[in-house]
């Protein structure tokens, strides 16, 4: 039993007229009386009675018809959401990101794929890059967004976005406040308010530090920017921010200082999983941001 003949029992008993009904169908008379006889071989029972002059359902055919409906209805309902996913009418994309990354470095690429595939939703789930890298490997995220260049994985793609150094955010009363850019080792003796350890800047921070010769004065750590302002606002110490975060605070007393050579770099990265089929609208996703410039 299959799709094509159910579409023809369904004509049939709709016009309960063989003739009719095939010329509906677009096939012969003699074929489609076949394919009626074979379809009740194969329920063992009669569908029609053929009367003298038109058919009538048996109570066989009635329940098969009813039946025969939902089969078709959900068949058609099939084909039409198909046809909507591969033309992204509609479909969802999960997508992990850090807390660090907010609106400044990625609501344009949403906004200009929404304005693209506005069915689309996107689900945004906001967590460190550990997890996003196990949610991409396990399958419950589509597309990850992390602070750094992942390690090499065999079952991992990924693109660059976007490099963005990091500058000084200090209070206006600081005396490096006066300073056009700074040098990296002049944060030796700063009370610092850092990422959290579990941040990959973290990790780049001290690894600076580091090759300057310096352990860090950390006085605070946290993994949501706005509470590292607020800090930095109340002058507990200072803090190293992108620049297009920076560029976006407007706070009259914080001043924010470049580095006299850009030694820390925010690199946001997209990955995802090679390995697991793409829908459409992930696909589409990720070719966008192929192109985009944040």
């Amino acid at each position: 039993m299959d799709i094509r003949q159910l579409a023809c029992f369904a004509e049939v008993a709709r016009e309960l007229n063989v003739t009719r009904a095939a010329q509906t169908l677009h096939i012969s008379q003699p074929s489609l009386s076949k394919t009626i006889k074979n379809l009740e071989a194969e329920v063992g029972a009669a569908l029609f009675d053929r009367g003298a002059y038109q058919l009538e359902l048996t109570d066989a055919g009635e329940a098969f018809l009813n039946n025969a409906k939902k089969v078709l209805d959900s068949f058609d309902n099939l084909t039409s959401e198909l046809e909507d996913v591969i033309d992204l009418k509609k479909g969802e994309i999960k997508i992990g990101i850090p807390p660090i990354i907010g609106a400044a470095f990625f609501a344009a690429l949403i906004s200009r794929y929404k304005e693209a595939y506005p069915s689309i939703d996107l689900l945004l789930t906001e967590v460190g890059s550990n997890t996003i890298r196990e949610g991409i490997s396990e399958g419950d995220l589509d597309i990850g967004l992390i602070c750094n260049l992942p390690a090499k994985r065999d079952n991992l793609e990924t693109i660059s976005l976007l490099k963005d150094p990091l500058m000084l955010m200090v209070h206006k009363d600081n005396p490096l406040s006066e300073k056009d850019e700074i040098d990296f080792s002049r944060l030796e003796n700063e009370p610092l308010i850092l990422y959290r350890h579990d941040f990959s800047l973290h990790d780049r921070i001290m690894e600076a530090c580091a090759y300057y010769g310096f352990d860090p004065k950390v006085v605070c750590e946290s993994s949501q920017k706005d509470f590292m302002i607020e800090m930095t606002g109340a002058k507990l110490g200072s803090t190293l921010l992108p620049s297009r975060i920076c560029k976006q605070i407007e706070n009259d007393k914080l001043v924010a200082i470049p580095f006299t050579q850009p030694v820390v770099n925010l690199e946001l990265t997209m990955i995802w999983n090679k390995e697991k089929y793409m829908p459409y609208a992930v696909e589409e996703f990720i070719n966008m941001a192929e192109t985009f410039k944040a």
